[in-house]
């Protein structure tokens, strides 16, 4: 009879697990296999799954139909498996405020924060589609869908021909993830680890510097061609044509990154974690079916739109609400709301001496917003008819290359101490201060200047 009760709890268990997966055959991995996908697992996905919690269906299990047993698991995988999930309530929040116009400053706000839980559960959906299709097109996901929220808020600043958020955007997460997320895990993890020398694994600080050096390079030529010639306007046919030259150039190097990243260098880029706080098992194993992982990134994907063009159409009228610039806006506010999961996991990492998986979420971030993202969006404004170029202007690109030089010179040596994410923090309140303070559209006419000289031209 024991016997017997043991092989009922284990047929028992088989069908909990393979309705959640659809199609009646779940990808269940051996031990080797699990082994070897957990050490492929990029800090990216480690990062998120800090926030993820470990759902219960008891009494999901109990249902008999098996189409609603279902949907019910994976809604409550997909939307209650976070600690964010409160946050989904600001999307409801957030469309009803439109529909009924309410104040377009709390729109803003509501949107904002609704794109929180939303990014976090993109990087879980891309972990759950890879564990049907390897890591290496789990990777291949990460790297275009890793920041999703900004490549579609930009996308829809361009169809409004808003450039000069576009441009504050991007740099705001290049700057926040350079300065304020690295800073504050390299500040964390040393009050921490005060008796401990912390060290990380300084080549992939090295490969991703030298991605952000080429990327500050492709921004400052188009800005320092302007100063070239005796008037601006006989530069910008040229500086347009140069931008979109730099930025083919520029992917093409952040395709050949992808190829070190996923195939002949990959040992560089692999985070494990040894599983404090975070349960590895339930990492290791899909949780949703391959199609119903689609669907939902298909969904959020939808959603992310939505609240992205919230945004965008009312960020001008939060900038005169709050009495903020639309420039503090976009570099500050945006860029720490938008990825506030994936920041938070990188200083919780550093609390536990891994700052190899809090260097990857930082950097990685950094370097595929500058590499993949900036280059994207000038040759995606480059066939909606929008004239967008790569000259980020002097103050914003001044910044840049202060934090990305600070940056490198902090990481040279492969050991941290918190006097590094000192520095790193207060270059970033600095140049926060910098934004807050500013009150002229310094974009504006330069749009406006650009816009008519081609024009002209042509």
């Amino acid at each position: 009879p024991l016997f017997s009760t043991k092989m009922a709890s284990g047929q028992r268990q088989e069908e909990e697990r393979s309705w959640l997966l659809e199609n009646g055959n779940p990808k269940i991995l051996n031990k080797e296999s699990r082994h070897g996908h957990g050490r492929s697992r990029r800090a990216h996905n480690i990062s998120s799954a800090s926030f993820r919690k470990k759902s219960k269906f008891t009494l999901v299990s109990n249902i008999r139909w098996d189409s609603l047993r279902n949907v019910l698991a994976n809604i409550q995988e997909v939307i209650l498996g976070t600690k964010l999930s409160i946050l989904f309530c600001a999307i409801p929040a957030a469309i009803l405020a439109h529909y009924f116009r309410v104040g377009r400053s709390w729109i803003f706000i509501l949107s904002l924060l609704g794109l929180t839980p939303l990014a976090e559960r993109v990087s879980f959906l891309t972990e759950q589609i890879a564990f049907f299709t390897g890591p290496t097109v789990g990777g291949l996901l990460n790297a275009t869908c890793g920041n999703a929220t900004e490549l579609i808020i930009a996308i829809f600043a361009l169809s409004t021909n808003k450039i000069a958020v576009v441009k504050f955007s991007l740099l705001g997460s290049i700057l926040s993830n350079l300065l304020l997320v690295l800073g504050s895990s390299l500040l964390c993890g040393g009050i921490a680890n005060l008796r401990v020398e912390q060290k990380y694994d300084r080549r992939q600080a090295d490969v991703n510097s030298l991605m952000l050096l080429l990327a500050l390079l492709c921004l400052s030529l188009p800005m320092l061609f302007t100063y070239s010639a005796a008037s601006p306007e006989l530069t910008v046919e040229p500086s347009l044509y140069l931008s979109r030259a730099s930025s083919i150039v520029m992917l093409a190097a952040y395709f050949a990154y992808l190829i070190f990243q996923l195939w002949t260098h990959r040992q560089l880029f692999e985070a494990v974690d040894e599983g404090e706080g975070v349960n590895n098992e339930a990492e290791e194993e899909a949780v949703i079916g391959f199609w119903s992982g689609f669907a939902w990134l298909a969904g959020m994907t939808v959603f992310i739109a939505l609240l992205s063009e919230y945004v965008v159409d009312t960020i001008e009228d939060a900038s005169d609400s709050w009495g903020l610039s639309v420039s503090f806006l976009s570099i500050i506010l945006l860029p720490i709301v938008g990825n506030a999961a994936e920041h938070a996991g990188a200083i919780i990492f550093a609390f536990k001496n891994k700052l190899d998986i809090s260097l990857g979420v930082a950097l990685g971030s950094a370097t595929q917003i500058a590499m993949f993202v900036v280059p994207l969006c000038v040759t995606v404004a480059w066939g909606m008819g929008v004239n967008m170029d790569l000259n980020f202007n002097l103050l914003e690109t001044g910044s840049l290359a202060v934090a990305i030089i600070v940056t490198s010179f902090t990481l040279q040596d492969g050991t941290s101490h918190y006097m590094k994410g000192v520095i790193l923090l207060l270059c970033y309140f600095v140049i926060g201060a910098c934004f807050f303070v500013q009150r002229f559209p310094s974009y504006p006419n330069e749009f406006h200047t650009l816009k008519s000289g081609i024009d002209s031209v042509t």
